[in-house]
């Protein structure tokens, strides 16, 4: 059974609940075992545990915040090879997938021994402290389902 570890910051409860959501849509599939985790309570030693990792951070001024930065940072100084990773952001107005290809390309650079699993989701809020708008939860799930998938092949 692949495992799976869901990491996130979330100031006003958006991006934890598109980590949620997210594992959802793993669990429809079935055959992994997912774990949702704040960032700040993650103990990066156990991170090589996890056969993908999953980073989501709000979108902080089109970059993702402080947290998810010196977390991704931490992956590189870590022995990960033949693991995977996403992440997610969740936006306001025009900020779609900055935070995103941020974080991404970061991954690429401080950890590239991991392998991108899937293109970055971003998940549009209807202002700071949301809420999430109302189409963008099924993405959250499909995305999920999308890794799970994959994991399982």
């Amino acid at each position: 059974m692949a495992k799976v570890i869901v990491v996130y910051e979330s100031k006003y409860g958006n991006t934890k609940l598109v980590a949620a959501t997210i594992i959802e849509g793993m669990n429809e599939v079935g055959g992994i075992e997912a774990v949702l985790n704040e960032l700040k309570e993650v103990d990066p030693n156990k991170i090589a545990d996890y056969d993908a990792i999953l980073i989501g951070s709000p979108n902080h001024f089109g970059e993702p915040t402080r947290g998810p930065k010196k977390f991704i940072d931490k992956l590189g100084k870590l022995h990960l090879k033949r693991k995977m990773f996403a992440v997610f952001d969740t936006y306001i107005r025009g900020d779609f997938e900055k935070a995103v290809k941020k974080m991404e390309k970061r991954m690429n650079e401080k950890a590239p021994e991991l392998k991108r699993i899937a293109h970055g989701l971003s998940i549009k809020v209807q202002g700071m402290k949301g809420p999430i708008v109302d189409e963008e939860l099924p993405k959250c799930r499909e995305f999920g389902k999308k890794i799970a998938t994959q994991l399982k092949t």
